[in-house]
């Protein structure tokens, strides 16, 4: 090969960059990002069957032998507005929680989240290795969750006995991925690809000291407030791509779950002693090229939250078990509380137009079923990945033979989820959530 040192620069660039840029993400489809680079995030995702940069392993790793040689970085600047608000609900007597039948009564009003804005690079490098086979590393942020309240959500029993709690409350959730992959050619139209994936994820919770109290976690001392605590994991992603019919492409991925080691300092807040893997995913996809011009993209994704216990784990009956008696069902355990969200599946549609010399317009929409039922409001307070859906639009400028410019503005329209409190069901409990993303990106290739 004739790049070896200029490429190997090249790898160690964009692994030390991941490293060192990398913030937290928070919630898009769940807690999923409903795009990796920024030309398929103006696709509002879609590109299973349409790679277009060095970031398609993250959607299916067989699009990497169809890219040339090149290297591919971008930087969101993501804005998720979330907010809850409580209605109603049974003023506590003395001594609440602390006794039987005692109504878990939250303090009525709307409450935001601070921390705002959030950034989050993504890089990609491919390499042919010849005509059939190439080597590639795409670096990104899989998804994450923040929430940050000033106020003591949970914590309201301060004038009842005079403790001092936190006055903040809110989780921080971030993962990343770092996916090498190997593509080949089976024939001059149809591929296959792997990728290994070496998860990262970082997480913190604060504010959550009242469940310890009130003896529903097996270890409140690993509960709340313990700063962050890193996890590292490993797992795979395969995928299919072809044209099967002339300027029809079809793509398919299958990603599976991730095993992370525990968080120790959350033992006693996530179900299986503190395990938190991601969810096993796949998605399919079709992408036609209807003109020389014009590009038309749509996929089908799954994710499966709901295998993993600390996600998918619903708050009662376990909560009613763990006051019994039965530590198995407490914050912790192996059927503790969790969010109770359920799996989800998006459809995402693109459309890519290149009728302007070196200029290419892109525009997306993706819709799902948000994860949460409304009869796990309480919890979710923490991670209200209620969007649904979203608009997306970009553009890509090629400046000479080797270079391009990309820009992309997404936005995740509001959706909210209202539900009666499960520890008092004359209180209303509403999540709202919204979101703004610009992202930039630059391609090099060589």
């Amino acid at each position: 090969m004739k790049h070896n040192l200029k490429e190997v620069l090249i790898f160690a660039v964009v692994i030390i960059a991941a490293f060192c840029f990398v913030t937290t993400a928070s919630a898009t489809n769940g807690y999923f990002s409903h795009g990796y680079s920024v030309k398929n995030k103006a696709l509002a995702g879609a590109g299973t069957a349409l790679p277009l940069d060095s970031l398609a392993a993250a959607t299916n790793p067989a699009g990497m032998v169809f890219m040339d040689n090149r290297v591919d970085f971008g930087v969101s600047f993501f804005n998720p507005n979330r907010e809850y608000k409580t209605h109603g609900g049974t003023p506590p007597p003395p001594g609440c929680p602390f006794v039987p039948n005692c109504p878990f009564t939250l303090q009525n009003g709307t409450v935001e989240s601070d921390s705002n804005w959030f950034v989050i690079p993504a890089l990609g490098a491919n390499w042919k290795i010849d005509s059939n086979s190439s080597l590639g590393i795409s670096i990104y942020g899989n998804g994450g969750m923040n929430t940050d309240y000033d106020e003591g959500t949970f914590n309201y029993v301060d004038s009842v006995f005079g403790q001092s709690f936190p006055q903040e409350t809110g989780v921080d959730l971030m993962q990343l991925f770092v996916v090498p992959t190997y593509a080949r050619k089976i024939t001059p139209k149809h591929a296959i690809g792997i990728s290994p994936i070496f998860a990262y994820q970082a997480f913190e919770a604060k504010g959550l000291e009242i469940f310890g109290l009130m003896g529903i976690s097996n270890k409140p001392q690993e509960l709340t407030g313990n700063g962050h605590e890193n996890s590292y994991g490993y797992g795979a992603r395969i995928g299919y791509l072809g044209e099967v019919l002339p300027n029809l492409f079809l793509g398919a991925s299958y990603q599976t779950e991730i095993k992370m080691s525990r968080f120790k300092r959350y033992e006693g807040l996530f179900a299986e002693n503190g395990d938190f893997d991601i969810p096993k995913n796949w998605s399919i996809g079709l992408a036609y090229n209807a003109t020389s011009a014009l590009t038309l993209a749509v996929d089908m994704q799954r994710i499966y939250y709901s295998d993993i216990g600390a996600v998918g784990n619903t708050f009662n009956p376990a909560f009613t078990k763990c006051v019994m008696g039965s530590s198995n069902y407490c914050l912790g355990g192996d059927h503790g509380m969790g969010f109770g969200w359920d799996d989800m599946t998006i459809y995402k549609f693109g459309v890519q137009w290149q009728g302007i010399p070196d200029w290419t317009l892109r525009a997306g929409y993706s819709i799902g079923d948000q994860p949460i039922p409304d009869k796990e409001v309480l919890f979710n307070i923490l991670a209200p990945g209620v969007i649904e859906q979203h608009i997306t639009a970009g553009v890509t400028k090629k400046i000479g033979n080797n270079h391009e410019v990309d820009l992309t503005v997404t936005r995740a329209l509001s959706n909210s989820v209202k539900g009666k409190n499960p520890l008092d069901q004359n209180q209303t409990i509403e999540l709202t959530m919204d979101q703004w993303e610009i992202t930039a990106g630059y391609s090099w290739k060589f």
